[in-house]
């Protein structure tokens, strides 16, 4: 199953100090998703933000709030993000040691259930879930900080998910260090959802981030091979019903 690429910037790079205006000016520059990475400090060596925020910021924009959980342990703070308006709930598979319950449980609260593997777990890990996930995110550089470089050992492990994934209605997203100098590379691999932080967030206003956002789906659109042109799926949208599977 193809799908259209999706880009989703990280507002990990956008301006805090005038957030909810940043996610207004990626929504009109042309973001698919709005990716929000949860931070703990614990399992990543950063803090960023929780539900509150995520709450605070969803009247903000009617695009899938794309939410991933760099947090140990996840369980007990799922309901929290899924009222606070997430519509995808990725956590990591080396977070706990129940994934399939995890991804139980996000399904039980009506929201779209994601895994995301670090750059040294093996794509094998999610091979017993694979029927349970709308998404998987594969991380291109260690989680915990923007603005790190793209790893490209992570290409090959990117073909080899895309061929687990087969005919399943399952996005690709690839999450570290994209830009337009290595969407081609990415998509090409098979992934069909991009998150980029610094590489949109330049410029400081909806017009530069539109250019931003346009340049890298231009770049990974052109890296696809022929077969991935075919009718795409659609896409999630805010707010849309979670048909379990």
């Amino acid at each position: 199953m193809t799908k259209d690429i999706l880009i989703a910037p990280s507002i990990l790079a956008a301006d805090f100090a005038r957030l909810g205006e940043e996610i207004a000016a990626i929504d009109a520059a042309g973001a698919d998703w709005i990716h929000c990475d949860v931070m703990d400090g614990h399992f990543v060596p950063n803090i960023s933000f929780g539900a509150d925020v995520i709450k605070a910021i969803r009247p903000m924009t009617t695009k899938v709030f794309d939410v991933h959980l760099m947090i140990a342990p996840v369980d007990p703070y799922l309901e929290a993000f899924a009222k606070a308006g997430a519509d995808v709930i990725t956590v990591h598979a080396e977070a706990g040691p129940h994934l399939d319950r995890s991804l139980q449980a996000i399904r039980a609260l009506g929201k779209k259930a994601g895994v995301s593997l670090c750059p040294a777990t093996p794509e094998s890990a999610i091979e017993y879930v694979l029927d349970r996930l709308d998404l998987v995110l594969v991380m291109t550089v260690n989680p915990g900080f923007g603005g790190q470089s793209f790893l490209d050992s992570q290409l090959e492990k990117i073909r080899r998910i895309r061929s687990m994934i087969g005919e399943r209605p399952i996005r690709l997203e690839v999450d570290g260090g994209v830009t337009r100098d290595n969407a081609a590379a990415v998509a090409a691999a098979g992934a069909d959802t991009l998150v980029a932080g610094s590489a949109v967030f330049r410029g400081g206003n909806s017009v530069n981030y539109a250019a931003n956002i346009a340049a890298v789906r231009g770049a990974a659109e052109g890296g696809r091979v022929p077969k991935l042109h075919a009718n795409a799926a659609p896409s999630i949208r805010a707010g849309e019903p979670v048909r379990i599977r």
